[in-house]
């Protein structure tokens, strides 16, 4: 029999990754607040939750399969969490749309269901929180399902 602690190691899904995660960089942004460059939040979250023990993967190629195609490395991803969930970080004024879409382009390569996208420039942890959902999934009405306050007047 095999004593490892990966098999003793809980199996979270994305759903409970991802409440772990809004909770750690909640307490991040509480504390540091805005104006720090993306790279610190990333270290310090990655780190939050390592000591929670969850593996975090830093800055992940995204390979780019397109047209028959194949490219190892496309993209980076900021954090990949226990091989579930994405999380984009920013450190900017205001999110773009083109912000989701690179999250939501991201899940589809990776072939992922679930995507956090956290901008720590925002002045309100609420405001820079979305989730990103790739296609129709069992948990899109979650709870932590955070407003993403569009434009009416456009489909972004």
């Amino acid at each position: 029999m095999n004593d490892s602690r990966e098999d003793t190691k809980p199996q979270r899904d994305a759903e409970e990754l991802s409440a772990i995660v809004v909770d750690c960089a909640y307490r991040l942004h509480v504390e540091a607040g805005p104006g720090l460059l993306e790279s610190v939040y990333e270290v310090v979250l990655a780190r939050m939750l390592t000591e929670r023990g969850i593996e975090v993967k830093r800055q992940v190629a995204v390979p780019i399969r397109l047209m028959g195609m194949t490219f190892d490395e496309g993209f980076r991803a900021d954090l990949l969490v226990e091989g579930k969930l994405l999380v984009e970080l920013k450190s900017v004024e205001n999110l773009s749309p083109v912000h989701s879409k690179q999250v939501l382009t991201y899940l589809r390569l990776l072939n992922l269901p679930l995507g956090l996208l956290i901008n720590f420039g925002s002045a309100t942890f609420k405001h820079g929180c979305k989730r990103i959902v790739n296609g129709p999934q069992s948990f899109a009405s979650s709870r932590l399902r955070v407003n993403n306050n569009q434009d009416p007047n456009t489909n972004e």
